[in-house]
């Protein structure tokens, strides 16, 4: 997820840089460098939401394992 966040952050600084040096306008660079800090912080966002998921699903994936573990040993 990061990964691809990360190639589309590439692929838009790097778009927006072609146009920027054709350009040459110093607030073309400010409005880069604060959209730039705005995926930043989404990003730094996603990380955090994607933790505590993690977090939530994992004793669910262990319930589900001891589940699957005690259903085996019915004795059928």
């Amino acid at each position: 997820m990061i990964r691809a966040i990360s190639f589309v952050l590439l692929i838009c600084t790097s778009v927006v840089l072609t146009a920027s040096a054709q350009t040459n306008a110093p607030t073309t660079q400010e409005q880069l460098m604060a959209l730039m800090k705005e995926v930043r912080a989404q990003q730094a966002e996603l990380t955090a939401n994607q933790t505590k998921i993690d977090e939530k699903l994992a004793p669910l994936a262990e319930a589900i394992r001891q589940a699957r573990l005690y259903s085996s040993r019915g004795g059928r």
